[in-house]
């Protein structure tokens, strides 16, 4: 039997794809399973960072090893040409920590992505274009690249645009705790209290749940076909 990972950061990321899919649990990392002729498939979130999503990978293979691996989630545009609410498939990532740079298996894929150890604003996007060339950026891809690489199996990733080069967001980073997890109760305070990211917050609500559908079906297409 073939097993595939799809890893994201977040549930929301995985929502339409997993729909009917069997659901559990395994040591703090969301799974959801589903059998597809001689294939399984394992969705798995842990929360944002390389650290997570290397814990949702191990949840996936907790009953062994897996034959391929999928990244997916939502990424920030990094230039003009990835439109918000659309789904990318993405040919090589690049780690801008190491600066390691890994291939992808993901077929009508023309995309470079940029992995970060943050959410990327305004003027970070733009360095990281400069400094990579790339048009994506995410917190997780180049982990789980590189963790497939070890295992000497396939990786592929496809990536939601949640928003766009020049979109003003609020900073982040300070409600990613330090295992991954999104701290919402202190972000819904901190954005109630601030109308004025409102606007901003409702269109990356809504680019991320039109991006998710592009991720299920750009998914699912992987999936069918290498089973």
């Amino acid at each position: 039997m073939t097993r595939v990972a799809i890893i994201a950061a977040l549930a929301d990321e995985l929502a339409p794809l997993v729909r009917g899919w069997r659901r559990e649990s395994q040591g703090g990392v969301g799974l959801w399973r589903r059998s597809h002729g001689n294939a399984e498939w394992i969705a798995a979130f842990a929360g944002i960072g390389e650290d997570a999503a290397a814990r949702a990978l191990a949840g996936a293979e907790h009953d062994g090893p897996v034959d391929a691996v999928i990244s997916t989630g939502w990424a920030g545009a990094l230039r003009e040409g990835f439109d918000a609410g659309s789904a990318y498939g993405v040919s090589a990532v690049v780690c801008a920590r190491t600066r390691e740079r890994f291939a992808a298996a993901t077929p009508k894929a023309d995309c470079l992505l940029v992995t970060s150890d943050r959410v990327a604003g305004r003027e970070e996007k733009r360095r990281l274009s400069e400094a990579f060339g790339a048009g994506l950026v995410d917190m997780e891809a180049a982990g789980l690249a590189r963790l497939a690489a070890r295992r000497g199996i396939p990786f592929h990733c496809v990536k939601g645009v949640s928003d766009g080069p020049a979109d003003r967001m609020p900073d982040l980073n300070g409600f990613i705790a330090p295992d991954g997890r999104f701290r919402v109760g202190p972000f819904m305070l901190f954005a109630v209290l601030r109308p004025w990211h409102w606007p901003a917050l409702a269109r990356l609500r809504e680019n991320g749940g039109k991006s998710a559908e592009g991720i299920r079906e750009s998914v699912l297409g992987i999936l069918e076909r290498d089973s």
